[in-house]
């Protein structure tokens, strides 16, 4: 079982600097127009994705004062707010533009980790404030 436990490894490592190396040449005779637009749309992801994961940490104090009314509807409302506002923000980043069934794909599954990752992150800091 070593022997192909090893085997495996190599070729999953040879097949890993495989890509790599096709994905440096094919960066590399990219064209600096396409080059450039696949790099302002990562950026324009990531930093999506960071006001995403910071933002029920940034406004505890938001869900402290919710979690005081006591109300799963308050706490719903909130994390709906926290939701619509990313999604917006993701919308407004790409220009109010989704051009195609791919990018749908990739919005509505943006919007919906964003959802979930409010839910679970507004209700884990609700409990530890109360």
């Amino acid at each position: 079982m070593g022997f192909l436990a090893s085997t495996a490894g190599k070729v999953v490592s040879a097949a890993l600097a495989l890509a790599v190396v096709a994905a440096g040449i094919a960066w590399w005779q990219m064209e600096p127009e396409t080059r450039s637009m696949l790099l302002s749309g990562t950026g324009k992801i990531v930093s999506w994705l960071l006001i995403v994961l910071l933002v029920p940490w940034a406004t505890f104090f938001v869900i402290a004062r919710v979690e005081k009314v006591g109300s799963n509807v308050a706490g719903g409302i909130l994390v709906a707010a926290y939701s619509l506002l990313e999604v917006l923000l993701l919308a407004w980043l790409f220009h109010w533009t989704v051009p195609g069934a791919t990018a749908w794909t990739f919005f509505v599954v943006a919007a919906l980790f964003a959802a979930v990752y409010n839910f679970f992150t507004c209700d884990w800091i609700a409990d530890r404030l109360a």
